[in-house]
């Protein structure tokens, strides 16, 4: 046995669908599943258990979010790939064996993900990570197949493998043995850009990160935390800025962190525009933890620094303009406006 599934669980009532998908689409004895319970049970749970009586189930003594609850399950991991999946997906037939192949083609991939497609709306890409993620040159991520709020239909421009900056956690395939050099999750992100800072570690340490889409999954997105919400835009905001004091070159921080500063402020501008007064506040909150909590920053960018092997300013993954330009002064909606791989 290779891989290890790690599901983390909170009330999600389609925890049984997801477990259904595995055993349907999933070579019996080809992988080893835990679902993680951060609910303290439920009957979401029970009904999962009394549908998979065979189901491995482990609990948190206390809420960890989802980051907790992953890594509960990755100390729990002992197969040379464990896989991240989200309790609100369900996996296709032929899921697995293009991430196996990918991974075995080339031992430099780290982590990899499957194509996302919406589980309500089919025929469109998932928000929370599509077909692969990038980042820009001021640190604003976008995905293959949804920029922003642009959602694209899956019409097979993004059908080829191609290397990203970071996989979805919704479902992430990794190599054990890099997240064994680079550390697990980030606890203190308690959840939201939690996977992409793990991924730019792995970028750091000299390890690749590639879309798989031979492979496809289905998510429904923004179940554990909607959209709209003040905490979410909040954690959005906070843990990107995190993300960038932790993972960046001193040199790139001193200029880059201003232009953030005014850009974070325009941002709310854009919400009191928009009516979306719970959104306000968040951008500049965001600030104040950042600069209330000079230690805690600290301490990860040390852990981080250290995994560095050099320079990752430009390379796979990495769109070397501004999405917020492109975005909304030149109009382009789509990631394959703006990724060389589709032009």
């Amino acid at each position: 046995m290779r891989l290890t599934v790690i599901i983390p669980h909170y009330r999600s009532v389609t925890l049984d669908a997801c477990l259904g998908s595995l055993e349907q689409h999933t070579e019996a004895g080809h992988a080893r599943v835990i679902v993680v319970d951060d609910s303290g049970g439920g009957e979401a749970l029970e009904l999962a258990r009394a549908n998979h009586p065979q189901l491995e189930i482990l609990h948190n003594s206390k809420r960890l979010g989802f980051t907790g609850s992953c890594n509960a399950g990755l100390a729990a991991t002992t197969t040379e790939f464990a896989l991240l999946l989200n309790d609100d997906t369900q996996v296709t037939q032929g899921w697995l064996p293009p991430l196996f192949d990918a991974m075995d083609e080339d031992e430099s991939v780290g982590v990899c993900q499957p194509k996302l497609r919406s589980a309500s709306k089919p025929d469109l890409f998932d928000y929370s990570g599509a077909a692969g993620g990038y980042i820009d040159a001021l640190g604003f991520t976008f995905c293959r197949g949804r920029v922003f709020d642009v959602v694209e239909a899956d019409e097979g421009q993004y059908d080829q493998p191609a290397p990203l900056f970071w996989a979805c956690g919704s479902a992430m395939l990794l190599r054990m043995k890099a997240v064994h050099q680079v550390g697990p999750l980030d606890l203190d992100y308690f959840m939201h850009f939690e996977e992409i800072d793990l991924c730019w570690r792995m970028r750091l340490a000299g390890w690749r990160a590639l879309a798989v889409p031979d492979s496809t999954v289905y998510h429904h997105a923004a179940q554990s935390l909607q959209p709209d919400t003040f905490l979410k835009v909040y954690l959005n905001h906070r843990n990107n800025l995190v993300a960038l004091l932790k993972n960046l070159p001193l040199s790139r921080l001193l200029w880059l962190l201003p232009v953030r500063a005014i850009l974070d402020g325009l941002a709310s501008a854009a919400y009191i525009s928009r009516g979306q007064w719970k959104s306000t506040m968040a951008p500049l909150i965001g600030w104040l933890w950042i600069l209330s909590h000079p230690f805690n920053i600290l301490r990860r960018r040390r852990q981080s620094r250290r995994l560095a092997q050099g320079s990752i300013d430009h390379g796979e993954g990495i769109f070397a303009g501004s999405v917020l330009w492109r975005y909304y002064v030149r109009r382009q909606r789509r990631a394959n406006d703006l990724i060389q791989e589709n032009r």
